[in-house]
């Protein structure tokens, strides 16, 4: 992925289509059912979470992408985020995997709909880049083999800048995971937190 003012953003296409690996699994497996995948791609994590016994849904406004989903047997719909969703405000775990914080390029507005999506005392987790990359958002395009996608808004948050996004939206940062080179953030509302 490609920023108009020529920063290379890091994406793993690779591991949207791998199953989830052992870290991934163990986060997972922390999460409080009903889980709501946000942007789930191919369902690699739907899927994987339905293996387990754990009712999920993937949501994903890609055509391509959900008839993948379904392949690899994730339930999913063919929705934005922000278009009417089943179970709002009943989602144990809403989850923002991949650098999916980046759908539609305001991650305060993003997170405040997942928030709305999330029981009272639901939770968020949200993938975010490393400290160092602060909160911003610009137009970029995919490019690959040649090819290019048109440009849409994005959006970067770093995990020195998640607590002020997740404040905006009503949110509070309960603890920030590592990874290896991966963080994340998991989220509650702030009215649950106190």
């Amino acid at each position: 992925m490609r920023a108009d003012h020529g920063e290379v953003l890091p994406l793993d296409p690779h591991r949207w289509h791998a199953d989830p690996d052992h870290r991934e699994q163990q986060l997972l497996a922390a999460l409080t059912p009903p889980v709501l995948d946000v942007g789930c791609g191919p369902g690699r994590v739907a899927a994987a979470l339905g293996r387990r016994g754990i009712p999920a849904l993937g949501v994903d406004p890609a055509p391509a992408a959900v008839a993948l989903a379904r392949r690899r047997g994730a339930t999913v719909l063919q929705r934005s985020v922000f278009d009417r969703l089943p179970g709002e405000g009943r989602w144990g775990s809403v989850v923002l995997l991949d650098g999916n914080v980046g759908i539609g390029g305001d991650a305060v507005r993003l997170l405040s709909r997942c928030a709305a999506l999330i029981a009272p005392a639901g939770t968020i987790v949200v993938e975010v880049e490393p400290p160092g990359r602060g909160w911003r958002t610009g137009r970029v395009r995919l490019e690959c083999d040649g090819q290019r996608s048109p440009w849409f808004t994005w959006a970067v948050v770093g995990a020195d800048a998640i607590t002020e996004v997740a404040g905006a939206a009503g949110l509070e940062l309960v603890r920030m995971e590592r990874s290896g080179a991966r963080w994340f953030a998991h989220l509650v509302r702030a009215d649950a937190a106190a």
